[in-house]
């Protein structure tokens, strides 16, 4: 019987979370009358995660495993996920059971309403305040250079018909970010507000550096924003070199011009080569990611799988 409903999980660093996780999904799945799929992503982790999904696909048959080569991160592990579901909904939740299982038969009942997607929204978020603070100027800064509002309570949890993840798999694109691009391919939605839980062991892998990296790699994939604050940069400039230029040019032949001082100068010069070195590296920034779309590379390569 194929399977109604598929749950897509990245998995990493997570081996003693598995076996909990799995065991309150099955849990929760077997109350509600749908048949499910449970595929975990195992995302190059050092520890014994790929085992521990072993185990959990050897119990069940209904749980299934996905091992990539090596870490491609959290994004791309949930595109190896989404090209193995076989299920009409698609519920797509982080390993650290702060996506609950529990919100899944609630995000089910308003999906019937005539939602295409219906996503989490995470209400009292359970992390440390440093990182609240990271995320919160990680989709300010993310919203402001895409040009669309991003709601940090609202990530990955979420459910989605079967038609969204092929609208989502269709694009093609070398760089993912999931919630991205599932803005971007539209389609009735809703939202729920959702309990956040604890993290039940480890600690979130982003830290401010890789959210700062995250926020590139989105914003030259979903945005032109920055080569539209260059031309804005050069028009200013432009018009202080002219405003400038008049300047000295009434000064000259008023008689009043003195020797130019060589701490205008300097300055002047670190100011207009720091500028052009910041104009070409963002030029630089766009062309890197179009040579890394025409090369064609998979976004990720599987090294093997479990309970198919």
């Amino acid at each position: 019987m194929q399977p109604l409903i598929s749950i897509v999980s990245p998995v990493y660093q997570a081996e003693r979370i598995v076996p909990k996780l799995v065991k309150e999904l099955i849990v929760t799945l077997d109350a509600i009358p749908y048949t499910f799929e449970i595929i975990l992503v195992e995302d190059g982790s050092t520890d014994n995660s790929w085992k521990s999904i072993e185990a959990e696909s050897g119990k069940d048959p209904r749980v299934k495993g996905v091992r990539l080569s090596r870490n491609f991160g959290q994004h791309y592990a949930i595109a190896a996920g989404l090209d193995n579901v076989s299920g009409e909904w698609v519920i797509v939740m982080d390993c650290d059971l702060q996506d609950q299982p529990s919100e899944i038969p609630k995000m089910l009942e308003k999906a019937k309403q005539g939602f295409d997607i219906v996503l989490g929204r995470r209400m009292n978020r359970k992390e440390a305040g440093i990182n609240r603070w990271f995320a919160r100027l990680f989709y300010w800064m993310l919203g402001y250079l895409t040009g669309k509002k991003q709601d940090p309570a609202v990530g990955n949890f979420g459910i989605y018909r079967q038609n969204v993840i092929r609208a989502i798999q269709s694009t093609g694109e070398s760089i993912r970010y999931f919630p991205a691009m599932v803005n971007w391919v539209g389609f009735r939605r809703g939202f729920l507000d959702v309990e956040h839980g604890e993290r039940d062991s480890g600690h979130s892998n982003y830290n401010f550096k890789r959210l700062a990296n995250l926020a590139i790699d989105i914003l030259m994939a979903n945005s032109e924003k920055p080569i539209r604050m260059i031309v804005k940069m050069g028009v200013f400039i432009s018009f202080l070199s002219l405003l400038a230029s008049l300047i000295v040019l009434v000064r000259y032949f008023t008689g009043s011009i003195e020797v130019a001082g060589y701490t205008s100068l300097i300055l002047s010069v670190w100011l207009l080569g720091g500028i052009i070195i910041l104009l070409l590296g963002i030029l630089g920034l766009y062309i890197g990611k179009v040579f890394q779309q025409v090369k064609g590379r998979p976004v990720y390569v599987i090294s093997d799988k479990t309970g198919f």
